[in-house]
């Protein structure tokens, strides 16, 4: 166990000291990275349950009846196609079509939004929006971040299903209008009860697996851990880290900000256009990623398996292709699942096909890989 009393602190620290977590810093925060080990928790998470924390995560309310509009702005994908109780993965960029971030949106009523950000992120994004904001000339529209009073966590796995009606019975007050939360579909999100407090449970998921996340008062949330801990333990549930968090989504491909992401990085280059609609009118970045998408880009992020046996890709590692320098490795790992050496990397577009021979660099030489089509772990 591990601490460090100069980075911030979650409300779940010291349920995580408890257990026994090995403790890192990740983006400011003291956060578990693992409580038994990686490889354990990953297949956890893929064949029974795990739970994470993710009170890190940022949270924001923009209501208004300009709140709307004002996201249409502001965002890459189409809020107007949410539902009360839907959501959609989106980006916040800059006029260059950089990433400011990528997030999670969820309609919760007509006027009203609850976006979910990046822990790294949370004083960009709110500085972004509140300076849209300052210049906006809808209809009124408010930004509120609840960051510091909201604890968050994520359930996933395929077994989590057999105890999460016993954590949320009955039916939402608020949100998809389904009997119970195991009704939800995916993307979808309803608001129910828990020791006399709302909490918003989404069916999102960020590892691949069936999965939900819970969004309540930090006041509550140790309590909401501990109750999940105590009805997955017939499910095999058990806490995962950090560590499990990385392997998990980068087998799926799932990107993260600061790897994949970045405010030199645009959404098409990371290969997410399908969540940037042009059609919807104007918005920040717009012309740039029309332009991009139309006359295409010259480096592009690709899925790759390692061919050679060698020790695992990491983040920074250069990319070669036919003996000349070509990229650079920003998301590697040995995959529990497939038992290699898996990552993301960002190549020339000419190398980007699957099936293309590539080369990382690994402490000084040069290992084979191939570019694989993306999402690495293939789901049956």
């Amino acid at each position: 166990m591990e601490t460090n009393v100069n980075l911030k602190r979650t409300p779940l620290h010291a349920a995580h000291q408890r257990l026994g977590a090995r403790l890192v810093e990740f983006g400011g925060w003291d956060m578990p990275v693992q409580y038994t080990s990686i490889v354990d928790e990953h297949l956890c998470v893929r064949k029974a349950a795990g739970i994470f924390d993710i009170c890190h995560m940022g949270e924001v309310w923009v209501r208004g009846a300009g709140a709307e509009a004002f996201l249409n702005a502001t965002l890459t994908n189409d809020v107007r196609k949410l539902s009360p109780g839907q959501g959609q993965y989106t980006l916040m960029c800059i006029e260059t079509g950089g990433v400011v971030d990528d997030l999670y949106i969820y309609r919760t009523a007509a006027e009203e939004f609850l976006l979910i950000i990046n822990a790294s992120r949370i004083e960009v994004d709110v500085a972004w929006m509140l300076g849209r904001r300052a210049v906006w000339m809808g209809a009124p529209v408010t930004v509120e971040d609840v960051s510091g009073t909201t604890g968050a966590v994520a359930l996933q796995g395929p077994r989590v299903v057999e105890f999460i009606e016993a954590l949320f019975p009955g039916a939402p007050t608020a949100g998809t209008a389904v009997a119970r939360v195991t009704e939800l579909k995916k993307n979808q999100l309803g608001c129910w009860s828990f020791e006399g407090h709302p909490v918003w449970v989404a069916r999102t998921g960020y590892t691949g697996e069936d999965g939900f996340e819970a969004v309540v008062s930090a006041t509550v949330v140790e309590s909401l851990w501990n109750r999940s801990l105590e009805l997955g333990k017939t499910a095999g549930m058990q806490p995962a880290g950090l560590g499990a968090r990385d392997t998990l989504r980068t087998e799926m491909c799932y990107p993260l900000y600061g790897h994949e992401l970045a405010l030199d990085i645009t959404p098409i280059e990371a290969g997410l256009g399908f969540f940037v609609s042009l059609d919807k009118g104007t918005f920040v970045g717009r012309d740039v990623l029309a332009r991009q998408k139309a006359e295409g880009v010259s480096r592009r992020s690709v899925a790759f398996r390692m061919t050679d046996k060698s020790a695992p890709p990491r983040p920074g590692y250069p990319v070669w292709v036919n003996g000349e320098s070509a990229g650079t490795v920003v998301s590697g790992t040995q995959s529990p699942s497939l038992s290699n050496g898996i990552g993301m990397a960002y190549v020339p577009v000419a190398a980007s096909e699957p099936g293309t021979r590539i080369e990382v660099e690994i402490r000084g030489r040069r290992f084979a890989a191939e570019v694989v089509k993306k999402p690495i772990l293939k789901k049956a």
